[in-house]
């Protein structure tokens, strides 16, 4: 799974790496310790508009929910399953993302504790995501509030290197599959399922960091250094 993760990158960084050609909503500050319900920048593209930079809160509201309470239990998507699930199945025709990252945690079990683990590759993690508008029945029509974007990471079964820590994974998109994964032309979901599982494992490299990543109070890049 993904439950928590590291963006630290600017706009400048992030709209060079993702050919975004606009920055829309005001941008988080860098975080050591993404949580979820979090403002998080994502990739996306909308019909013919240019691709884009968004800010969206973490934990989808699928559009049809009552209120927002369903949103810190979907942080994260199967992604073997995204076009059958009622809460995934349009975002996955209609509204696919990526979810920059420098990297995400994940604890592994042993001898009756939780170890916190950082993986990361050289550069930034292209995390396959899903987003979702949903319009806030306590708001009137004309306020701009009105309409909640919000996000969740697609997740996989997690590779043998991986799978000692934890047995999932984030889907993470290649360089050279993300304008695929961004098409707004591509609705079909047996195109999306198929797309989905073409997407390669990725390579990751793991190490130990500090149980001060446990708490979302702790927010600095002392919690990237490596435990001895």
């Amino acid at each position: 799974m993904c439950g928590r993760y590291a963006s630290t990158r600017s706009d400048d960084d992030l709209s060079s790496i993702f050919d975004a050609a606009v920055a829309l909503g005001e941008a988080p500050e860098p975080s050591y310790n993404v949580a979820p319900t979090d403002p998080v920048r994502i990739v996306l593209e909308r019909g013919d508009e240019a691709r884009q930079l968004r800010t969206v809160r973490w934990g989808l509201i699928p559009s049809w929910a009552k209120d927002r309470k369903i949103a810190s239990r979907l942080i994260n998507a199967r992604s073997e399953t995204i076009t059958e699930k009622p809460a995934f199945r349009k975002a996955a025709a209609k509204r696919r993302c990526l979810i920059p990252a420098d990297g995400y945690y994940e604890w592994e079990k042993r001898e009756g504790k939780k170890i916190p683990h950082f993986l990361h590759t050289d550069g930034v993690l292209a995390m396959a995501g899903l987003y979702e508008l949903w319009p806030d029945p306590a708001l009137p029509d004309d306020d701009p509030a009105k309409w909640v974007w919000t996000t969740t990471v697609l997740t996989t079964t997690a590779t043998d290197a991986l799978g000692h820590i934890h047995d999932r994974s984030p889907v993470v998109v290649p360089a050279d599959m993300r304008d695929a994964w961004l098409d707004p032309t591509l609705t079909d979901l047996g195109a999306v399922a198929d797309l989905v599982q073409s997407i390669p494992e990725p390579h990751l490299s793991p190490y130990e960091v500090s149980t001060a990543v446990n708490s979302v109070r702790n927010n600095g890049p002392e919690l990237l250094e490596p435990v001895a």
